[in-house]
């Protein structure tokens, strides 16, 4: 397949089969859809705010669906699963523009099929694949504007600026990437300002190079900020119109500070609280779901990282930064910086409690790391025997065989978990 629109295409389909094949079982709320669909209830209702601590924008998209095909499991997740697709669908993407090598895309593309958080999450109503997904759309949009013709350089930039304002508002946790935004495109300016021999502060009026054609800082910045900005409030339209606490123009930005307070509250301790430095080791996963429902039947969704690709995607990090303090491109960092721009914030992040899941967008990212490491060079192997075709072998067996409790299939038995309970802290 030489074109990646095909590539695209297929992938996207394959990955809407896989995420909507079960997507209504459990028939009940699940894990922190017990906040987000009363929350989108509220909307639909134009009631009263419900849920204050995170923006609207996976609300309102839970919501819709509600709208569109009932108060029921279908309605509440059926645009998560539409998310999750645009998810690895942006992905490949951002290392098709990265990279130029289909081989790579396609590798990444689908690691992230495989990666059971995105599995997971694109078959919940929670609000961390919306964020993922316009996120991961964002990020494409902004490298899709780095090398296009001057005239369109600015309609591009303004549409991932658009993009980030959605991802902002449906998770705060978006908001570094709008810094690393500012902080890309001054690089960049100021790159080309010493190589011209110019000033540090002519960095806002270069437009010439390679990235960004035609765009200067100084019109990129107040475009950037005016857009993202703009989109994440005009997120909060519908608060306007509650029956009850309406928002206004004036309170808007007050607002902003309740749901601030509201993240960083202290609250008690969670029996499946975790540190943020102990995600990406896949040491304590969470029960989003394990009970009998429907039917009777013992089901599970264990919030959990594929171990090939979670423990393997760390390898890859470590690797990748080997080769870039060896002499390597700095461009091969890229991927890296998404995971770790993704990862490493919540370290400075002041909320009381944190939990595994709160890593999904980063582990995304992560699949881009192996797939640059492991499909971006050269291989004198042929075939199956590839690095990277052994590593997503690896990767689907171990999501084949995790699947029953990923998925909330039935189990036979009430203790069925504990053959997949590897460490001691899983659960």
């Amino acid at each position: 397949m030489s074109r990646p629109w095909g590539a695209a295409c297929l992938i996207g389909s394959v990955a809407q089969l896989l995420f909507s094949i079960g997507l209504t079982t459990p028939h009940k709320p699940v894990f922190d859809e017990t906040h987000y669909v009363p929350a989108a209830r509220a909307l639909l209702a134009l009631s009263h705010p419900v849920n204050i601590e995170h923006p609207l924008v996976g609300k309102e998209l839970i919501a819709l669906g509600m709208l569109i095909f009932g108060d029921n499991s279908l309605g509440w997740r059926l645009f998560a699963s539409v998310a999750g697709t645009a998810t690895v669908l942006g992905l490949f993407a951002i290392l098709m523009l990265l990279t130029g090598r289909m081989r790579v895309a396609v590798i990444g593309a689908v690691l992230a099929l495989l990666n059971f958080s995105l599995f997971i999450q694109a078959r919940i109503a929670m609000l961390d694949v919306f964020e993922a997904a316009f996120l991961t759309s964002a990020i494409a949009a902004f490298l899709w504007s780095m090398t296009a013709p001057p005239e369109k350089v600015l309609r591009r930039w303004v549409l991932a600026a658009a993009l980030l304002g959605l991802a902002m508002g449906a998770k705060w946790a978006a908001v570094p990437f709008l810094a690393y935004a500012i902080a890309a495109i001054l690089f960049v300016r100021w790159r080309e300002a010493r190589r011209a021999g110019r000033p540090p502060v002519a960095l806002f009026d270069m437009a010439e190079g390679p990235y960004w054609p035609g765009l200067p800082a100084a019109s990129a910045l107040p475009w950037l900020l005016a857009v993202s900005v703009g989109v994440y409030l005009a997120t909060f339209l519908p608060a306007f119109f509650y029956a009850d606490q309406p928002l206004t123009f004036a309170s808007l930005l007050s607002f902003q500070g309740r749901m601030y307070a509201e993240q960083t509250q202290v609250l008690a301790p969670h029996p499946y609280q975790s540190s943020w430095w102990s995600w990406p080791l896949d040491i304590r996963p969470i029960w989003y779901l394990y009970e009998a429902s429907d039917g009777g039947a013992w089901r599970g969704v264990l919030m959990i990282g594929n171990p090939a690709i979670w423990w393997g995607g760390l390898v890859c990090v470590g690797v990748a930064l080997w080769r870039w303090g060896m002499g390597g491109p700095a461009k091969a960092l890229l991927p890296v910086a998404l995971w770790a721009g993704a990862f490493l914030p919540f370290a400075l992040i002041p909320k009381s409690l944190g939990f595994i899941h709160y890593y999904f967008p980063a582990s995304v990212f992560l699949c881009g790391v192996i797939a640059t490491e492991l499909s971006g060079r050269r291989s004198r192997r042929k075939g199956f025997w590839r690095a990277d075709t052994l590593f997503v072998t690896v990767s689907a067996l171990l999501f084949l065989y995790f699947y029953p409790i990923i998925s909330a299939s039935a189990l036979p038995d009430s203790q069925a978990f504990h053959q997949w309970m590897w460490l001691p802290t899983w659960p």
